[in-house]
């Protein structure tokens, strides 16, 4: 297969971070009501636009077109902005995970959506730089980005929490081995070339929806995508190239995460 066009925007989490009580945190009370939902997607960061706004405008940039919006039923206010087709560069589609049951349950209900065909898989709290998207839309076959540490420390990520997240095994040839969750100093030094993190920015085929389903729930008691991706290397026998990129992902999880946000947003522009 070849380029793609589909991408898919896990958009069904509870928010239970950017839900927490943060007094230092400096929200309006447009952002603090937004907040209280849980709803990232929608928190209003540059001129009363919300994030996703930013994320979509990357998506159509990188040359995507059609859009599925996974959502949970409470989800009405996403349903009413982007639903009706307002937008004119991108088709947004939308399909229901009735319960937040995890990641590789989330994508499981786009399958419909994705019709045999490959697609992007992204995150609606992550804003990732076009050209990243548009390396992942034109490749073939199953890939992922891999963010480089030090390109992640200059988006809005702390030093502290990158160092935390899942980094990426990757084979002689540069495709995944495994993917590796809360790495030891020891693994780190066995890794081979520039330490790469998963940023949850996939490119999948029809291959990953046996996968979601063969997974067992996680000890947090999640169905969580990269299990399924590791299922499907270990057991289906699919490769999936990593993309190497050092460039910043801006991450919005919790009220702190608002400020920052707001201001890298500040240099993009909208265009729907």
């Amino acid at each position: 297969m070849s380029m793609t066009d589909k991408a898919v925007i896990l958009a069904r989490g509870l928010g239970t971070r950017m839900r927490k009580a943060d007094d230092g945190a400096p929200l309006d009370a447009a952002q603090a009501a937004v907040a209280d939902t849980g709803v990232k997607a929608l928190m209003p960061v540059g001129e009363g636009r919300p994030f996703l706004d930013y994320v979509l405008t990357a998506l159509a940039d990188a040359g995507y077109r059609r859009i599925c919006l996974i959502v949970g039923p409470e989800h009405g206010a996403l349903f009413a902005r982007y639903g009706g087709g307002r937008l004119r560069r991108l088709g947004i589609d939308f399909a229901v995970q009735e319960k937040p049951l995890g990641t590789a349950d989330a994508v499981r209900a786009a399958e419909a959506f994705a019709a045999g065909d490959e697609f992007l898989v992204v995150n609606s709290d992550n804003y990732y730089p076009p050209e990243a998207l548009r390396t992942l839309r034109e490749t073939s076959g199953g890939a992922l980005a891999g963010f480089r540490r030090e390109g992640l420390l200059r988006g809005n990520i702390a030093a502290e929490r990158i160092e935390k997240f899942a980094v990426l095994d990757v084979d002689p040839y540069g495709f995944l081995r495994r993917i590796v969750e809360n790495p030891d100093p020891a693994i780190l030094r066995s890794l081979s070339g520039p330490v790469r993190v998963s940023m949850n920015c996939w490119r999948f085929g029809p291959w990953i929806f046996p996968a979601c389903r063969s997974v067992s729930p996680s000890p947090r008691g999640e169905l969580e995508l990269p299990a399924a991706v590791q299922f499907a290397v270990d057991r289906l026998g699919q490769r999936l190239r990593v993309l190497d990129f050092d460039l910043p992902v801006l991450d919005l999880s919790c009220r702190a995460d608002v400020a920052t946000v707001r201001d890298r947003v500040a240099r993009l522009g909208v265009n729907l």
